[in-house]
């Protein structure tokens, strides 16, 4: 939000009011300093009789994350809903008060506040200033309507670039950007966006959280265009400043206050096929594209159902449309006899044609307007209400409705909706509308998500969610919503998943194919090898069917040769999605995140790390034309074994059955002995694929239980394995004549020498090459 008129002047019935210098300071507590800052100076006592007079209070919330609370009237009523958060105050926090500054230390950063002249915050880091703030940054501001608004502005060097703020669909850099943190219904193509979360990221050191679920308005180096600024309406404003120093450990702090990601099943991995938004279907028509898949070599993990499986002006009321599916026992046994998994699309509204409304209005479990009556509108079915999940019964009863749908055989649920929550409404528990307009998809997500966890156990639990905020990564996966079937649409999904992971959240998927229209051939194709080589995977659609054969024979090669891959790769990325639970980095990664010291990464949003070490780089033409930038070193091309040499742009053009996928230099990269699906033992026959460490080097390659240590020494590479069984080494891009073996038998393979190990101690020795594992 916009509160000045250019860089001199307030817009008209603005006013504002920003603190001078720090009139007095104390430490009430241990780990917490309380500054007040009047907004005029202290010339005399007559100065004392008027305000207003700001607080600031500073709390060392957990080692290197402060949190920043300014005050103007502290009368105001606590009022909820609150981000759940998981603060570890440091025992060693440290707060200095001299003649000459105050400051709160927690682990190595630093907020300090000076007693001169000139007001200001610095945010400091072993004694360097990230950021902080300036005579005339931080303010209250009263409007001629009556509204009060807390805003911070925050500095902003020249080469600082801020990253985030939920899945947004623009420019991956959120510099020069104004943002308001509200779920909408907007698709991919505008500024609204269905997960806003109000945390930022920067490649300066340090990240901000706003604790307000509700509106937060973000002007990132635009209204003042070296600040970056956030404001909430109300009397009080906390945030958080995180440190780093680097991007991954900005967001391993972030998700230890707001929480990482859960495990999800193996099984979610593979494949999903979906009946699509409107079409018309019936048993025959699933059973017909699953023999399909099936007849044409199509490993399928996860079939789903999308929202005609009730009827039509009655949804949600959880029941199977019985003119289509007579008997929903039998055919979802006959579907999991297949090996599939079984998905069913929910919202949490109720048509005023389901039977569930009235019961739900009689209980009280529908958000109510201020005079009682049900809020209700016709957008998505007539009459909809709102199932009201602050309220206890509510979510039991909400849960209960899909138990049973679990007890027929369901696995898991596409949580859609959940963005466009009115704000005139009464909330059971008396959360406030602003501030739970936001935060009601994580209460929605969670008791879905919860219910699984409970009936399918603690690493069974999926959901397939579109609306979110701080604290939903939590309850996975998430997709980027209703995108177009265009290369611009597949272009804007990738940049919301890109600034999604920059938001916490770690696992993502997406339409293949896009969503509105229907794409041809060629887009289909180039969005296939986009979508098995992102976190998750589904083919759905709007109008149309999205089952391959339907737009040409080689649609269907290209979606068994990258399903087949993914599947291989499923080792690879278990250890990603490792990382995802337990450490809060995503599974793909803006190229910033990996490499926040190449400035060339800065602005990359076309391409993405998929885990540590695979680079991969969507093809957005037809033709196959693509241009990529590899960090510095030489990488290897996954597919074909060939070395492609850094620090470069490189331009090149791709069939329909490859995509740049390149592998970063010295990685280790275990393959799978399956390619059929996602669930298998990962360490059973698995393949370490070792590209040319460097002298010196030591990798640790985690594989289910097994772990193998890589270790290369002069003309020696040593492989040893602990709870291994049967396991094999590809050295890439090596001669096997060049090298001896001790605990294994070489063969040839046509990227490399192929070792399949006799023992857990595997000693390769390589003859009259001491700089690299080559050819």
């Amino acid at each position: 939000m916009k509160f000045t008129d250019g860089y001199w002047r307030m817009r008209e019935g603005v006013r504002a009011s920003y603190p001078v210098e720090m009139l007095d300071c104390a430490a009430p507590a241990p780990g917490s300093l309380v500054v007040h800052a009047p907004v005029q100076r202290i010339r005399h006592r007559g100065d004392l009789l008027q305000g207003p007079l700001v607080t600031i209070a500073c709390t060392a919330a957990a080692p290197d994350v402060i949190g920043v609370t300014i005050t103007h009237f502290a009368g105001e009523e606590p009022r909820g809903p609150a981000f759940a958060l998981a603060t570890d105050p440091p025992p060693d926090a440290e707060v200095a008060i001299t003649d000459e500054a105050a400051s709160l230390t927690s682990g190595a950063l630093t907020v300090r506040f000076g007693r001169g002249e000139h007001w200001g915050m610095d945010v400091l880091a072993g004694g360097r200033r990230l950021t902080g703030t300036r005579p005339k940054s931080t303010a209250v501001i009263d409007t001629e309507d009556g509204r009060h608004y807390v805003r911070e502005q925050l500095d902003l060097g020249v080469d600082h670039h801020v990253y985030g703020l939920g899945e947004r669909f623009g420019p991956l850099v959120r510099n020069g950007q104004q943002v308001d943190i509200w779920n909408a219904d907007g698709g991919t193509a505008s500024e609204q966006a269905y997960k806003n979360v109000p945390f930022l990221l920067t490649d300066a050191g340090y990240g901000v959280f706003v604790d307000h679920p509700g509106l937060v308005s973000f002007e990132v180096a635009s209204e003042a265009v070296a600040r970056t600024q956030f404001s909430v309406e109300g009397q009080s404003m906390r945030y958080f400043l995180i440190y780093g120093p680097t991007p991954k450990e900005i967001l391993r702090k972030y998700t230890a206050l707001t929480g990482r990601p859960a495990r999800v099943p193996g099984w979610s991995f593979g494949l999903w096929l979906s009946t699509s938004f409107t079409t018309s279907y019936d048993e025959a028509t699933v059973t017909g594209f699953i023999d399909g898949m099936a007849e044409r070599d199509l490993p399928l993990s996860v079939f789903h159902f999308d929202c005609f499986w009730m009827r039509e002006f009655q949804w949600c009321d959880f029941e199977w449309d019985p003119r289509v599916f007579p008997d929903p026992p039998g055919m979802l046994r006959r579907l999991k006899e297949r090996g599939l998994r079984i998905s069913v699309w929910i919202n949490p509204y109720i048509a005023q044609l389901s039977p569930l409304f009235a019961e739900a209005k009689e209980r009280g479990y529908l958000l109510r307007r201020p005079n009682g009556d049900v809020w209700q509108w016709d957008l998505w079915q007539p009459g909809m209400a709102v199932v009201d999940f602050t309220n206890p019964e509510a979510r039991e009863w909400y849960a209960a409705k899909l138990d049973a749908l679990l007890e027929m055989g369901v696995d898991c649920f596409k949580t859609d909706f959940g963005e466009r929550i009115p704000t005139d409404v009464v909330y059971f528990d008396g959360s406030d509308p602003e501030r739970a307009h936001n935060y009601y998809t994580y209460l929605y997500n969670r008791t879905v998500f919860e219910l699984l966890r409970k009936r399918r156990g603690e690493d069974e639990a999926v959901v397939f969610a579109r609306s979110a905020t701080a604290g939903g990564q939590r309850f996975p996966v998430h997709w980027s919503g209703d995108s177009e079937s265009t290369f611009e649409g597949m272009g804007e999904s990738l940049r919301g998943g890109l600034s999604l992971g920059l938001s916490g959240f770690g696992y993502w998927s997406h339409d293949i194919g896009g969503f509105e229209g229907t794409p041809d051939a060629g887009l289909f194709k180039r969005w296939i090898a986009f979508g098995l080589l992102s976190s998750h995977s589904r083919l759905h659609g709007s109008r149309s069917y999205r089952v391959p054969w339907l737009f040409d024979e080689e649609s269907v090669d290209v979606l068994r040769l990258f399903t087949r891959l993914k599947m291989r790769l499923m080792p690879y990325l278990a250890g990603a999605a490792r990382q995802a639970h337990e450490e809060g980095l995503p599974m793909m990664r803006a190229m910033i995140l990996e490499f926040p010291d190449d400035p060339a990464c800065t602005h990359l949003e076309r391409q993405y790390m998929l885990g540590d070490d695979l680079l991969v780089a969507p093809v957005f033409t037809v033709e196959g034309d693509v241009a990529y930038y590899v960090p510095d070193g030489v990488w290897t091309r996954y597919l074909t074994g060939e070395r492609v040499q850094g620090g470069r742009w490189v331009r090149e053009r791709h069939g329909f059955d490859s995509v740049p996928l390149l592998v970063r230099p010295g990685a280790v990269i275990p393959e799978g002995a399956v390619d059929d699906r996602p669930d298998y033992p990962h360490a059973e026959g698995v393949t370490l694929r070792v590209y040319e460490p460097r002298d010196g080097a030591r990798v640790t390659t985690e594989v289910a239980d097994a772990s193998f240590t890589t270790a290369r020494q002069g003309g020696e590479l040593r492989v040893t394995a602990e709870n291994a069984g049967e396991w094999n080494v590809l050295l890439v891009n090596t001669d096997p004549a060049s090298i001896t073996v001790q605990g294994g038998t070489v063969t040839g393979h046509d990227q490399g020498a192929l070792i399949r190990a006799t023992d857990a101690h595997l000693l390769v020795t390589l003859q009259g090459n001491t700089e690299g594992i080559t050819s």
